[in-house]
Order: structure tokens, then C-alpha cells, then sequence
């Protein structure tokens, strides 16, 4: 199965999904024009791998900002994963949040009544990355 790498840009988050460790991250920004063209080929991997997923599966999201069309994506995304989480396999998700970003703190919070698959909460502080 093939890894899925895609670079950043001004509209579309950095996309790494590695078959071979279980990692699989989203980081930075999702306001695509076209959310089914960029999400769809990201929902079928997922597909795939939930047929023979790793023993554990660590999913990352560092988004700084994503749009409505976006969140269904990311929810749909969780369901895979919870479904991978229900049939016995370690899977957890780390969504990272910047310390003054209440409102994607309170969307991590409420994706956590939603799926069953582990949410942590990991708080960044951009100032003391610069």
C-alpha cells in the first residue's frame, strides 16, 4: 500500500500518511476550493488500511483553521478511525490546539462526544515555538 504525501499549500493542509508505522498527520491549514476532491482520495486510503491496520494508529491534527466543508471531512476521517479503534486495534488521536485558539479547542472537545476512538487534547503555545 502506498504512503500518501502532499505538500502544503496557502488553501490545503500538509498531508502524511505512512502505511508502514500507522502515523498518519494533518497539519496546517483546510479551506480548500473543492473539500471532495482533496478529502475523497484521503477517505479512500483509509478505506484500505482499515482492512489491514496497523497494530497501532496514531492520527495527528495540527490545523490552525478549516472551514465548515472541511469539518465533515475530518468527521468522517474519525469515523474510519473509530471504526479501526472498535475492532480491537490501539488507534488514538492527538488534536493539537494553540493555547489561544478557543474555538478549535472546543471543536476537538466536542468531536470527543462524537466518536469513540481516544482524543487527546495537546495544547501548543505558538509563541514559544518562534
Amino acid at each position: 500500500m502506498e504512503n500518501i504525501n502532499i505538500d502544503a499549500t496557502s488553501k490545503t493542509p500538509r498531508v502524511s500518511f505512512n502505511y508502514h508505522t500507522g502515523i498518519l498527520e494533518i497539519t496546517g491549514r483546510s479551506i480548500p476550493e473543492n473539500s471532495y476532491q482533496f478529502y475523497e482520495p484521503l477517505l479512500e486510503w483509509l478505506d484500505k488500511y482499515q482492512e489491514t491496520p496497523k497494530d497501532k494508529s496514531i492520527f495527528t491534527f495540527k490545523l490552525d483553521y478549516f472551514n465548515t466543508s472541511s469539518s465533515m471531512y475530518i468527521l468522517g476521517i474519525l469515523k474510519k478511525l473509530e471504526k479501526i479503534y472498535l475492532e480491537g486495534k490501539k488507534a488514538e488521536v492527538k488534536w493539537y490546539y494553540d493555547v489561544d485558539d478557543e474555538d478549535m479547542l472546543q471543536t476537538g472537545e466536542d468531536l470527543k462526544q462524537i466518536v469513540k476512538v481516544p482524543i487527546e487534547m495537546v495544547e501548543i503555545d505558538q509563541e514559544e515555538e518562534s
